[in-house]
């Protein structure tokens, strides 16, 4: 389960905060802007303290259920995109073929990354679209999970079935299978 200090079983409110949303629903900005056109760039976004019904007000009267409903419905649809780092170990052991590719930073790259990971720049996106295997299982992480979510959506929505992102990102991994890897926190800014 996407984890988050909001937690997923408690119900979304009208006064719920945009920033409440967002961790405990990370794709939450990807599904109000794919139905509702929301959040996506300047001229529809929002504040991390306006809240849901807020938001929808100024949205022409959106319905909060069904705004809530069409959250938690994409929420579920992403939790098909997870795979735990457990998971890539034991299918790994396996001999089962894993991509991983890191989306962070190249300083967070060369600091600490998982082995045989392939960092990802615009030329791999390329390459990846126009050459890999849309069966093939390819896993994207970064920090904590979050935009990973985002880039494995992508994948999957261009073709790739078997696209996934690393519940809980790299730190996850240092946590529960490599407690000699590294581990940092992003600065908030």
């Amino acid at each position: 389960m996407l984890k988050s200090r909001v937690t997923v079983t408690e119900s979304l409110a009208p006064q719920t905060t945009m920033a409440e949303v967002l961790a405990a629903y990370p794709g939450a900005r990807r599904a109000l802007f794919r139905k509702y056109h929301l959040g996506g760039c300047a001229s529809c976004g929002f504040q991390p303290t306006e809240t849901l019904g807020q938001l929808c007000d100024r949205n022409g009267g959106l319905k909060v259920a069904e705004v809530i409903a069409h959250i938690q419905a994409s929420h579920e649809q992403d939790r098909q995109l997870e795979i735990t780092p457990r998971e890539v170990v034991n299918r790994r052991a396996q001999g089962e073929t894993v991509r991983l590719f890191d989306i962070r930073t190249r300083e967070e790259w060369d600091a600490v990354r998982l082995d045989g990971a392939e960092f990802v720049n615009q030329e791999l996106v390329q390459s990846l679209m126009g050459t890999a295997a849309r069966d093939a299982l390819l896993v994207f992480y970064d920090h904590n999970g979050t935009a990973s979510l985002d880039a494995a959506a992508y994948f999957a929505g261009h073709g790739f079935t078997k696209a996934k992102f690393l519940r809980g990102g790299i730190d996850a991994w240092a946590q529960e299978e490599d407690a000699k890897m590294p581990r940092y926190r992003l600065e908030e800014g």
